[in-house]
């Protein structure tokens, strides 16, 4: 069964950094976009960063751009989320995705990634204390 598994989420002071991972098992997810979705409690899903199947094309939300940076490993089947000078409201549960749906799509595909698709990690929470 192929699984995305996230890490390195945790508590860290406003102006601090995170790297998030994720690694996939079960399939090898290099043809796939791959990014990270984020939500916060009382607000909806956001995809706050993506990149095409080879690192080439990436997707930032605006809220996002300037300080994270998404990057991936195909060789070790990982996307990574290098996250600067972190606020208070980028305080969330960050979702691994990957677009299954379709072979070598573009990043942007993932805004329209339906939750029910099997190609969710289970999250990991990033506290970003004032």
């Amino acid at each position: 069964q192929a699984q995305l598994v996230e890490s390195g989420g945790g508590l860290v002071q406003a102006g601090g950094s995170l790297r998030l991972s994720c690694e996939g098992s079960g399939r090898a997810f290099s043809r796939y976009a791959m990014g990270w979705f984020r939500q916060a409690p009382g607000k909806e899903r956001e995809l706050v960063a993506a990149t095409s199947w080879n690192g080439a094309v990436t997707y930032y939300a605006d809220s996002v751009k300037g300080r994270f940076t998404i990057s991936r490993d195909n060789t070790k089947n990982a996307v990574y989320l290098q996250m600067n000078s972190l606020k208070p409201e980028d305080t969330a549960d960050y979702y691994c995705v990957a677009d299954i749906r379709t072979n070598y799509s573009d990043p942007q595909s993932l805004l329209d990634l339906p939750e029910s698709l099997d190609a969710w990690g289970q999250g990991t929470l990033v506290t970003v204390s004032s």
